[in-house]
Order: structure tokens, then C-alpha cells, then sequence
């Protein structure tokens, strides 16, 4: 519905992160009425709405071109028309383009409502048997593994429950290094395919997970969320780690390694990891 005399409103709309059952009415109703909806790939977005009869407007809203696409749906929203914004799946914006579009819309004096629904984040949260009290949502860790194990070394030593996207392929190399770095004793939940039928919800230390999912193919398929306790020890944390840069630079690997093993109790092989990934990134 179009009204010039006020601006029309941005929904931001989540939607089934799997199983479409998980589509709630209030979300399923509002975007077979809104005559514009902005996605994130409209042909996997359209599937959700086989039963509407009225015409849509689909405006492709994705990281290459969110800069671009802002002015022409401010523009609608400020002539009165109403957008709605999804993603592939789940709630927009966690690790999803729309940040900007929102913001655009905040300073316009654009209303911005929310319908509420399905996170994965959320959702492995729930199921993962570690504290939720507080928690970090850390999102995609970096692909090259220098930089992924730079980045889990400034979380290490965190108190809070910690919260991974990754697409499942990645496991075997995202939790060694997280064992690598936090300690193979660690524990972790792997949620991977929530709500679809292969659903995997398994518990375990880094090290054992690790090892589970590098031994069978079919948990390295789809998309996956860790869920890692957070450090009950950080001042350990952050003395291994100057520690270790410092043995990493002044002695050769296998020495540096062995003293960093007996200093702090680490075992051999863990020892040898973070040497070798402080290392690679000098």
C-alpha cells in the first residue's frame, strides 16, 4: 500500500533458517501483502511465497551491491510504499547484508519494525548446553589460516560463550585450529543443519570434534554454528600467548615448542601448533 502523505515503514523479516514450518504467520502474512521485498537471492526467497496472488517487486539486496540499491528503496519508503527485508535465512543482518540499508532508513525518519523469528545463532545458543548469559556472536572466522588463528588468539582469553558461523566443509580446519589455540580440552557444541533433516547437535572438547567431523564426510556438508565456552582462566590465556610469541622469535620451532609444552602444560602437539601459527603470520 502506497501513502503519500507518510512515509512507509522497512520490515525487517526472519525467516525459516530450514524447516519451513518455522515460517511464522505474522512473517508469512506481511510478505504476501508488501508490495516491495528487498533479498538477499530472490530466486531462493521467492519459494516462500507460493501462495501469494498479488504481484511483488523483488530488489536484490546482497554485500556487492547494498551501497548501490539503498537510494531507490529509501526513495520508495519516503513516497509511502513499504519494503520488506529477508535473507536467504534466519533473522537479517546476523552476519547478513543490511546493515546499511537500515541505517539509511533510521536517518531518514523512515519507521523500522521488526518480525521477530527463526537465528541460527540463537537457535544453536539454546541447544548447546554452555552458559547463555553472555555470549559473543564472533560470526565467520577468516578463511586463510594465519589470519583465522590470529583472530581466535584476541578471543582466547574471553569469558564469554563464544558463537561461530562456518560452512560445514570447513570444520575439520576451523576447530583444529580453535583446538590449537584455545586448548584441546575446550568444550563445544557443533550444531550443523538446524532444522533440516540431517541435523547434527553433538557436544564434545575441541579436540574430539575435531576429530569426529575430519572422520566423517557427511558432518562436513551444509552450514554449521560452533558454540565454544568461553575461558575460565584468561590471565593463563594471555601469558601463553605473549609467552609463545616470544619463544616463537627467539628460538627454532622444535625448541620453542618444548619450552612452551613445559612451562605452561599444554601438550606437545598444541604447543608446536601455536608456535607454528605465530610463525606463519611474521
Amino acid at each position: 500500500m502506497t501513502d503519500t502523505s507518510a512515509p512507509g515503514t522497512l520490515w525487517v523479516v526472519a525467516t525459516p533458517i530450514g524447516n519451513l514450518d518455522d515460517f511464522t504467520p505474522r512473517a508469512r502474512a506481511l510478505l504476501e501483502s508488501t508490495a516491495v521485498i528487498a533479498a538477499e537471492d530472490t530466486r531462493v526467497s521467492s519459494r516462500l511465497l507460493t501462495e501469494r496472488r498479488e504481484p511483488v517487486q523483488w530488489v536484490s539486496l546482497h554485500e556487492h551491491n547494498e551501497s548501490r540499491a539503498i537510494d531507490g528503496l529509501i526513495e520508495q519508503l519516503t513516497a509511502g510504499t513499504d519494503v520488506a527485508l529477508i535473507s536467504d535465512a534466519g533473522t537479517p543482518l546476523i552476519s547478513d547484508p543490511g546493515y546499511r540499508l537500515v541505517s539509511a532508513a533510521h536517518a531518514a525518519g523512515i519507521p523500522v519494525r521488526t518480525v521477530p523469528g527463526p537465528s541460527a545463532a540463537t537457535a544453536a545458543l539454546s541447544v548447546a548446553g554452555l552458559p547463555t548469559d553472555r555470549f559473543l556472536f564472533a560470526g565467520f572466522l577468516p578463511a586463510r589460516a594465519s589470519a583465522r588463528r590470529k583472530h581466535l588468539r584476541e578471543l582466547a582469553r574471553r569469558h564469554e560463550t563464544l558463537v561461530f558461523y562456518a560452512p560445514a566443509r570447513d570444520l575439520p580446519a576451523v576447530l583444529d585450529d580453535l583446538a590449537a589455540v584455545f586448548g584441546p580440552s575446550r568444550m563445544a557444541t557443533l550444531c550443523r543443519e538446524l532444522t533440516k533433516l540431517h541435523e547434527t547437535v553433538r557436544r564434545d572438547a575441541l579436540e574430539a570434534l575435531r576429530d569426529w567431523t575430519r572422520d566423517d564426510p557427511d558432518q562436513q556438508r551444509g552450514e554449521a554454528v560452533l558454540v565454544v565456552a568461553g575461558s575460565d582462566d584468561p590471565e593463563r590465556a594471555i601469558n601463553i600467548d605473549a609467552l609463545a610469541m616470544e619463544l616463537a622469535r627467539e628460538l627454532p620451532p622444535s625448541r620453542a615448542a618444548k619450552v612452551l609444552a613445559r612451562l605452561t602444560g599444554l601438550d606437545r602437539q598444541t604447543a608446536w601448533q601455536r608456535i607454528e601459527a605465530i610463525r606463519s603470520e611474521d
